[in-house]
């Protein structure tokens, strides 16, 4: 029973699930393939299986009872009689509790009828219910055999049933269910008894039905006809009737195949003599014929491989075809088993043998069979094209795939070194090449998490090639050895699950991302395993008991306690600080000895004599001691990898470690002895001898292994021990960052910008003295001062001294000059920030960016748009060529303008799409295609508007000659085109619908006009003062002839055309006829006769149809079309676009020639399309999102309600009625915030984009004009083409891995349905996830994952393409770069651009694609680009003050900053999306992302740091900008600066930042460090600095040394001490680090734009945000490094329309920002009370000012940045919360949001060591040092010196805190005390108010020394505090 138990849960569940899924994507649940899912069949057809019958139902009701009752039948056979008696006993069980429930009639005659042959919703109404088992059971699950003996026991019990609950059969379709059980029933009966079964009449009559419905529905013909419908699709445009085809054939024919699967099963009970008498042979055929009609069947991907279509262009190519052909099989490869079956629709290949031998999953075989085919098919492209028939592939095509592939593998054997499965990859031929190739591609495929092995899988390469190899030389092919076992042969199981259990065991044992780095082996320790031969002791198969498969044990807890597992590989995370100076010891080796410099130069007073040369010579001693300190940091930092890694990396430890001892001994014992025997002793003559030895021998060295030139002197040497002994002393040697030295001329450049940087810096801090933006003081204005302090003795102290007075002064001495250190060590990124500022301006003006910055710019150079849109995004074309070479170039410019029209004419359009303009604007920025009889080009309206008109008036004004009229209208170009376009359209238009005397009438007239132009007489033969009537008439005309034909129509233009000749010839022109006389004699003829203008031909032809359109708009639009567009996100875009077609870019290749590429999308559970109930949400005011969007984009809102064909006046209620309107009215809002469809639309744009392009591409080579000579301007049915299809999907994968997506599909979730809607919205759009099932297995529950590719099928569900299973759960390391690997499998092509889901992009950019992809080929240094930087626009500056403020620091980086780190830095990294990455190289070396716990947390930038050690080249380009959406709320920002402030704590203690700080030369490593941690360290040194400055300050004012000292400068009249003590502190690093933001506006914008902009900014307080945002990084950058803690949040990406509580921000803020602005204020307060300053007021505002700045933007930012902050109510309200919050007492299962006790404890869990309670108890006890100072500054201490003053402070503390105890005694606790409780609390607080009355009156005791307690305590309560609950 437990058995069948187990069935009928798992059932229930599907059953439901299944009802749940379909309501959830909106579709009507009818018949039974709308109740059964496709989760309980078994067969992989149940859905069509189901579908049929019920279409059948309608045709032939006998054949539907058949196949309903052969699925019925089948349901429980599997479970036997044991779920019979399970059924029985719950079925009966249900209708007792339906009867006893006192159900109404309805429902009880409804329950009667539950196996009837309908669906089960018409069955029983009471199927709604869930827990209706009659519901559940009515029909599900067929299986192909239906003889088990549980059938006929289940047929009897439903016939028992169906009697006892309808006896006399009255229910609808019970007496047919009843007989057809009965017949079943004697069936089964007979053949226990041995009797036969006669199958003779159901096989007749399914094949009678079968004849029929094909005949009915004429499949041939219907077929035919889809095809042709589709082939001729492009110039039908009919897409609706293609639609509809399509899904009649999809029907009919599954119809067909389960009518023939239905016969075939019922043809195997019967003998084969009698099936073929059944059934005839060319039945047979047509029957088999239909059936293998499996293009819907069979789901594919991109190219259908195993179901070869018809209809699909994209089998057609010959590159395709070719690369097919090159997978076959072929003689040199052994059989293939005769149990192994292939496809029909194909032949065995390659990948089956593989599959065969290895047992690779057969989804992953089919995802790689494309994929390999895609990749061949487009290297083959690139090549050139193939023959048509029988196409063959290219060797070269071949090696480059091959080459790609295994270059890791290749460069992997070569380190160890090892030689390779092949022995000369010359004598390889091209089918072992392919061989070898697809064996890679599979292992890759199924390699689940291992894939972040890439040496993993290499050694996993290596070994089955070397299998393949030995099966190779058999006859049959043979499963592997490694591969195979009792269960069968299994890569997945024998190979991969090996692996991935121990890595999976090591992630569970980081507890959750809390464990110490060093406790677990992460992705990189497993994969630097296979870095050396050690490798090799895990043996092939797997040797299961070697160490390192050992999985991690926990020792019971306890203070010894530790985790027993296989030691980490090379490199150990330990968490310190420590780690900046191990990484980037030569920046802090360098600055030190610097400052060491410029201190002996300036304490020598400049003077370079004998000693100040011997102290120079010191620098040799500190340099040693700090490489000594390197060494012992190389040690410690490498516990924990001890055992495992290899002995020569731990004999370079330690031999560096034994090196540096003695040299640092060495040299200090020298420099010490000759600074006792003098320079003139031979210790010092050795001691220079040798410093001078080693000096010059590290120089050479660092030359050698720095300078371009001499790196490859030392490459060329490396066979000298001498010269391999200094490498490896030198640097580490490991598999990766070897070579990553830069060509000699990017050397050259990056070394001049850092001299300068340097050299500004050293004369900074060497000689300034007076700056806006630091100390007043630096090192030699502070000689004189250091000097003077210590020489001063007795100094008066206030308080009890301890260290200073009699040790000189030495804390005096560091409070002047720590400030001075910290500034030195940070203004390296102040100075790094303007020089990058200035380089990057000067390189953006040289790129050209920035000229075309405003919408007048468009208009003015619009007419050079179409020769550089020629130049740059259009493929060449021999035509222009001969057109160029022959100076034709009114005829070029017309040419290129008919090339440039179709594209832009599409940009606008999508405007308008977009609904960033209207109706009118779009009819003004259209152009005219340009390909007519015109010999003019034609310009968009929006440039000749109002000209026209413009010109007429000046002809009437005019009174000058001929040459002046034309030279005055002449200086404004547009006039000039409009008023020859006039010219020329007048003319063409009435020749063409005129004829005979009409026609000659206009020939003659403009043949005069002409002829008087020629003779320069226009002046007299025209009256321009009649103008205006010619106009009117022809407006009359043109008026006419563009509307529809009819008869009063004609009548009224012939009129008009009347009209006109009377006006020209009376009014206007003066006509000399001597010259034509009898032509103007046939005219007049036919005028008397009234017969002139009676030929007219009415202009029915589209392109004439247009051109009189844009007559009549050239003469009736008299408004300016200056401004047009209005929109300013449609102005940015087209600025952008036509300023980016004159900048520098690769010249574009055909589509067919072009990179192929994917676009890749990771996403959890954002948003994906804002419901109605989101938009129609209101927040605390009343306001809605929808309502908030509609008053951001007022004119947006409208074009959208234009688009709809709705008024403006239309309420949101109206639209809510229409369905359609509120789809449409749902994308409209969720086009405008940071959601998963703006993402898919915008990406989307790249497959509309390639398709535009090969469609015109494909008509080039035909006749371009002809082509659209009958069309009108919106007429391009480019997305029917087949071809141009199939050439975008070659080219172009969207796969958006939504990793929860079957979740949310059983879960009935809104985004599961959400993004079905946007499957079917965009055909070419695949939905990766991984699907979770669960299942039991011998008893127990087992969970199995499954990779997922899905896509929508005609019918608007999911169709599944893949489905990989993987070795368990794919989530073991950080969730986003899991998601991508899981998925990646799914891309395609060469490259693949990662963009996050809140990103968007625009077919004008999408355009410049290919052009992009061209720079993998072009020159950008010594190693190829391995990724491409790409512009980001952030489209969310709009919405707010703060979302403009980051929206232009982020436009800054991405710009500017990313431009410098390019070139000339060359140290640009992966930053985020949406950078495009060279796929081959990634994907075999890891991938895009790493995913390690916490340690990985911001991901991307992992992919930049292992693509420059695995000496790829990172690059930035910014002729193509795609949108991202950034936080907009205060909130928002700030989670997401922690985030990334985290991620950069975490990324210092990463192995990747050690070794390429390790591994870069010098000025490289200066720049990878200020561009990368060293932003985030300076951030933080930035704060430190107001720290120690006002501490500094604090101590001299709480000592009374400051005033001491002051007295005696006064005294002395000692000028430099007295400036010394006053050092004032200005310094803000926000003023430097907003200079890039304002070059950067200048530069695009122009300097009054910029201007205004910084302007507004100010006002709108960004530099309260900026500071805001400093204590944010600095907060978050610093506990991560020291506690951790650093983990993803999410932020949310909505509007903020809503007030955020203060308890809400205390929680969020009170750590980062409120305590420490507390701490500032509370310093500041201190030193102005007790402080000394001779400067006063002034004085004190000039120190202080920055300072309270910073505190007061810490503490009240949040407020001013939050809706409705200071207002009144909410303030009361916010402060009623938050005092609830904070006195409500937590307990177990209280969350932070609700307990102030619980948040605390949620913000020190990451303190969860004893070194980190250590450390917080350190740092937190500065805040004793207040107190300390305060009391003996009281009046009641009496100028007392006396630690008992201290000491009583302390009791006087302790009162205060009994006190606190008994007021806040709880009454509840005491509630039989209540009186005594009061009474006791009043007499403590009488006693207390007269105690401090006697006080003040009789002791020294002021009220100033009150309200100075109070600065004491309270510093002293949060020490206490923040101690005590450590």
């Amino acid at each position: 029973m437990a058995r069948a138990a187990a069935n009928w849960e798992r059932l229930v569940r599907a059953a439901l699930r299944g009802e749940r899924l379909a309501g959830a994507y909106g579709l009507p649940v009818t018949g039974i393939a709308g109740n059964v899912p496709s989760s309980l069949g078994n067969n992989v057809h149940i859905e069509e299986v189901l579908r049929a019958a019920d279409e059948i139902q309608d045709e032939d009701p006998t054949v539907a009872r058949i196949r309903k009752l052969l699925s019925f039948l089948t349901i429980f056979s599997p479970l036997g009689r044991e779920l019979d008696g399970l059924l029985r006993f719950r079925i009966n069980r249900h209708i007792n509790a339906v009867r006893s429930s006192g159900h109404n009639a309805h429902h009880d005659t409804a329950c009667r009828k539950p196996y009837e042959h309908t669906t089960v919703r018409e069955a029983c109404p009471c199927a709604e219910h869930e827990d209706c088992e009659l519901a559940i059971v009515g029909g599900k699950r067929p299986i192909s055999e239906t003889s088990s003996e549980g059938v006929a026991e289940v047929c009897e019990h439903a016939y028992t049933l169906a009697q006892n609950l309808d006896p006399n059969s009255e229910g609808r379709g019970v007496l047919q269910f009843k007989t057809g059980l009965m017949s079943v029933i004697r069936q089964k009966l007979a053949k226990r008894e041995g009797g036969a079964i006669d199958r003779s009449h159901d096989i007749a009559k399914l094949q009678e039905f079968y004849k029929v419905y094909r005949e009915k529905h004429k499949v041939d013909e219907l077929c035919e006809d889809e095809m042709k419908l589709r082939e001729s699709a492009v110039f039908s445009g009919n897409l609706g009737e293609l639609e509809r085809k399509t899904l009649k054939r999809k029907k009919v024919l599954a119809t067909l195949k389960v009518l023939w699967s239905v016969i075939e099963d019922i043809t195997r009970e019967i003998s084969p003599e009698d099936a073929e008498k059944l059934i005839s042979e060319e039945m047979k055929r047509v029957m088999q014929k239909d059936a293998a009609r499996t293009e819907d069947v069979v789901a594919y991907n991109i190219i259908p491989l195993d179901a070869l279509s018809t209809t699909n262009a994209i089998v057609t190519f010959p590159e395709v075809r070719a690369a097919i052909s090159a997978l076959q099989y072929h003689r040199d490869l052994p059989r293939l088993p005769g149990t192994f079956s292939v496809p029909d629709a194909r032949n065995s290949d390659m990948l089956d043998l593989l599959h065969c031998v290895f047992g690779f999953q057969k989804d992953n075989v089919t995802n790689q069979r494309e994929h390999i085919v895609h990749l061949l098919a487009n290297e083959q492209s690139r090549l050139g094209k193939l023959s048509a028939n029988e196409p063959k592939i290219d060797e070269g095509a071949v090696h480059v795939v091959f080459s790609k592939s295994l270059d890791n593998y290749i460069k992997w054997c070569n380190y160890l070194p090892l030689r390779p499965v092949w022995n000369n990859t010359e004598s390889l031929t091209k089918e072992k090449k392919l061989l070898y190739v697809c064996l890679y591609y599979l292992i890759w495929g199924e390699a689940a998490n291992v894939r972040f092995l890439p040496e993993g899988l290499c050694y996993i390469f290596h070994h089955l090639a070397r299998e393949l190899e030995e099966i190779m030389r058999k006859q049959t092919a043979e499963p592997a050895e490694s591969c195979n076992s009792n269960n069968g042969v299994s890569f997945l199981d024998q190979v991969i699950s090996p692996l991935y259990e121990i890595i999976a065991a090591e992630t569970a044992n980081n507890d959750n991302g809390r464990a110490p780095h060093s406790a677990w082996r992460n992705y990189d320790d497993f994969n630097e395993f296979f870095w050396s031969l050690k490798c090799f002791q895990l043996d092939w198969p797997w040797k299961i008991s070697n160490p390192f498969f050992s999985k991690p044990s926990r020792k019971e807890k306890g203070f010894l306690g530790r985790n027993h597992h296989y030691g980490k590989t090379s490199f150990v995370e330990h968490r310190t600080f420590l780690h900046l100076y191990h990484s980037f010891h030569r920046l802090w080796i360098f600055l030190i000895m610097m400052f060491q410099g410029l201190m002996i130069i300036a304490f020598n007073n400049r003077k370079f004599d004998t000693n100040t040369v011997l102290e120079l010579l010191s620098l040799g001693p500190t340099y040693v001691i700090m490489k000594f300190f390197e060494s012992i940091l190389d040690i410690l930092m490498m516990y924990g990898a001890y055992s495992t890694s290899r002995g020569s990396a731990i004999t370079r430890v330690l031999w560096r470690f034994c090196w540096f001892t003695a040299a640092s001994l060495v040299i200090c014992y020298l420099y010490i002895k000759a600074i006792q025997d003098g320079t003139n002793s031979a210790t010092f003559k050795i001691y220079v001898f040798v410093i001078s030895a080693y000096a010059g021998a590290q120089i050479i060295i660092s030359l050698l292994m720095s300078v371009p030139c001499c790196r490859g002197l030392t490459d060329a040497c490396y066979r000298w021990s001498v010269v391999r002994l200094a490498k490896w002393m030198h640097q580490e040697h490991n598999y990766v960052g070897r070579g990553m030295h830069e060509r000699p001329l990017d050397y050259i450049k990056y070394v001049a910008f850092w001299l300068a940087i340097l050299g500004a810096k050293f004369s900074f801090t060497y000689f300034l003295q007076e700056s806006f933006m630091a100390f007043l003081m630096q090192i030699e204005p502070l000689v004189k001062p250091t000097r003077e302090i210590i020489s001063f003795k007795r100094l008066d102290y206030a308080w009890h001294d301890f260290v200073s007075k009699n040790n000189y002064n030495a804390l005096t001495i560091l409070c002047l000059w720590a400030p001075v250190v910290s500034i030195y060590l940070l203004d390296i990124h102040v100075f790094y920030t303007v020089m990058s500022a200035i380089c990057g301006f000067l390189i953006g003006a040289r790129d050209r960016l920035g000229e075309i910055r405003s919408v007048e710019a468009v208009h003015r150079f619009f007419e050079k748009f179409p020769e550089a849109f020629m130049d740059k995004l259009h493929v060449a074309v021999p035509k222009r060529k001969r057109l160029l070479s022959l100076g034709q170039h009114t005829e070029l410019n017309k040419f290129d303008a008919s090339r440039f029209a179709p594209f832009w004419n599409e940009i606008v359009r999508n405007l308008r799409e977009e609904d960033y303009i209207n109706n009118t604007e779009l009819d003004l920025l259209l152009m005219p295609k340009n390909n007519g009889d015109l010999p003019i080009v034609q310009w968009p309206l929006f440039l000749l508007a109002s000209k026209v008109f413009l010109a007429k008036d000046i002809a009437i004004e005019c009174k000058d000659s001929q040459e002046e009229l034309w030279l005055r209208i002449s200086k404004d170009e547009y006039m000039q085109y409009a008023v020859v376009e006039c010219f020329h359209s007048i003319y063409y238009i009435l020749t063409s619908i005129l004829e005979k005397e009409g026609r000659l009438w206009v020939e003659r007239i403009f043949s005069g006009v002409q002829e008087s132009i020629s003779k320069k007489n226009i002046q007299t033969d025209v009256h321009f003062s009649k103008l205006p009537n010619v106009i009117a008439k022809l407006v009359a005309v043109a008026g006419i002839l563009k509307e529809t034909e009819s008869d009063a129509l004609k009548k009224g233009a012939i009129n008009a055309i009347q009209d006109l000749y009377e006006v020209v010839h009376h009014e206007v022109l003066y006509v000399d006829i001597s010259g034509d006389m009898d032509d103007w004699t046939q005219i007049n003829r036919a005028r008397a006769e009234g017969r002139l203008f009676n030929y007219l031909k009415w202009p029915n032809d589209p392109g004439l149809k247009d051109l009189i359109k844009r007559l009549y708009s050239l003469l009736t639009i008299k408004e300016s079309a200056a401004n047009v567009p209005k929109n300013l996100e449609a102005r940015r875009r087209l600025e952008f676009f036509t300023n980016s077609l004159f900048m520098q870019m690769p010249v574009a290749r055909p589509v067919s020639e072009m990179l192929s590429f994917s676009v890749f999308t990771p996403y959890y559970s954002e948003t994906v399309l804002y419901s109605i109930g989101e938009l129609q949400k209101k927040n605390e005011d009343g306001i809605t999102t929808l309502f908030y969007l509609q008053k951001i984009y007022p004119d947006e809102w409208k074009n959208f309600l234009a688009r709809i064909n709705r008024d403006e006046s239309t309420s949101d209620s109206e639209l809510f009625s229409s369905p359609n309107d509120m789809l449409e009215l749902r994308l409209w809002a969720s086009y405008r915030g940071q959601t998963l469809a703006r993402t898919v639309r915008g990406m989307m744009y790249y497959r509309k984009a390639l398709m535009l392009q090969s469609y015109l591409e494909k008509l080039q080579s035909e006749d371009f004009e002809s082509a659209f000579a009958t069309a009108g301007l919106s007429d391009i049915h480019f997305e029917l083409s087949p071809e141009a299809r199939a050439q975008a999907d070659l080219k172009f994968t969207y796969v958006v891995t939504c990793q929860i997506y079957g979740v949310q599909k059983g879960d009935g979730k809104p985004e599961a349905a959400d993004i079905a809607l946007l499957m079917q919205r965009n055909e070419a759009l695949r939905v990766a996830y991984v699907d979770i099932v669960e299942s039991i297995k011998n008893g127990k529950s087992s969970t199995e994952y499954y990779s997922k590719l899905v896509k929508a099928d005609i019918h608007g569900k999911d169709k599944e393409i893949y489905s990989i299973k993987l070795p368990g759960n794919f989530k073991l390391g950080e969730g986003k770069p899991e998601n991508q690997n899981h998925a990646i499998i799914f891309t395609r092509g060469n490259a693949v651009q990662t963009i996050d889901m809140n990103q968007d992009n625009y077919f004008e950019e999408a355009l410049k694609m290919r052009n992009l992809l061209e720079e993998f080929y072009q020159d950008h240094g010594k190693h190829k680009p391995s990724i491409l930087g790409v512009r980001e626009h952030v489209f969310t500056g709009s919405v707010s003050s703060l979302a403009s403020f980051m929206s232009n620091q982020e436009t800054s980086f991405v710009t500017l900053g990313q431009r410098v780190l390019a070139n000339p830095l060359k140290v640009r990294m992966h930053y985020g999306h949406p950078d495009v990455f060279d796929r081959i190289f990634h994907i075999t070396r890891g991938g895009i992302s790493k995913a390690s716990r916490v340690i990985n947390i911001s991901e991307d930038i992992y992919a930049g740091f292992n693509s420059t050690l695995r000496l790829g080249n990172i690059t930035h380009h910014e002729y193509i900008q795609v949108g991202k959406g950034r936080d907009v709320g205060l909130n928002q920002i700030a989670l997401f600066e922690g985030k990334v402030a985290g991620g950069n704590g975490e990324q210092v203690l990463s192995r990747d930042i050690y070794r390429l700080g390790q591994l870069f030369d010098f000025f490289r490593m200066l720049s990878f460090y200020v561009t990368t941690v060293g932003f985030y360290f300076c951030t933080m040194l930035t704060v430190w600095t107001v720290y120690i400055f006002l501490y500094g300050k604090t101590y001299l004012a709480l000592s009374g040394v400051g005033e001491s000292i002051q007295n005696r400068a006064d005294i002395l009249q000692n000028t430099a001490l007295n400036t010394a003590l006053n050092t004032q502190f200005l310094f803000q690093i926000g003023v430097f680090t907003a200079i890039p933001m304002i070059l950067g506006f200048i530069l695009e914008s122009g300097v009054l734009t910029a201007f205004v902009n910084f302007i507004t900014m100010q006002f709108q307080l960004c530099s309260v945000f900026f500071t805001f945002s400093l204590g944010t990084r600095t907060h978050y950058f610093g506990r991560t490094i020291l506690h951790g803690g650093a983990k993803y949040r999410a932020t949310g990406r909505g509007f903020v329309v809503e007030h955020i509580k203060f308890a809400e921000n205390y929680r969020l803020y009170s750590r980062s920002h409120f305590v420490k602005g507390l701490e500032v204020a509370l310093l500041l307060v201190i030193f102005l009370a007790y402080g000394f300053n001779n400067g006063g007021a002034v004085g004190y505002i000039l120190l202080s000012i920055s300072s309270w700045f910073m505190a007061i933007s810490w503490l009240f930012a949040p407020y001013i940045f939050n809706p409705s902050g200071f207002e009144w109510q909410k303030v009361v309200e916010d402060f009623r919360d938050w005092t609830n919050w904070l006195f409500y007492r937590g307990g177990i299962g209280v969350k932070g949001e609700e307990s102030w006790e619980a948040w605390w404890d949620e913000e020190l869990a990451h303190i969860h060591n004893l070194g980190g309670r250590i450390l917080e108890t350190v740092l937190s006890l500065r805040f004793f040092i207040f107190q300390y100072g305060v009391v003996y500054h009281m009046d009641a201490s009496e100028s007392s010196r006396a630690l008992l003053v201290y000491w009583l402070s302390w009791a006087v503390l302790g009162g205060l805190f009994f006190l606190l105890l008994v007021f806040g005694l709880n009454p509840k606790a005491m509630v039989h005390f209540q009186l005594f409780l009061r009474l006791f609390k009043s007499i403590a607080l009488l006693m207390l108010l007269a105690g401090l009355v006697v006080a003040v009156v009789f002791t020294s005791l002021s009220v100033s020394d009150v309200f100075a307690s109070i600065l004491a305590f309270v510093p002293t309560g949060w020490g206490i505090l923040s101690v005590s609950f450590l």
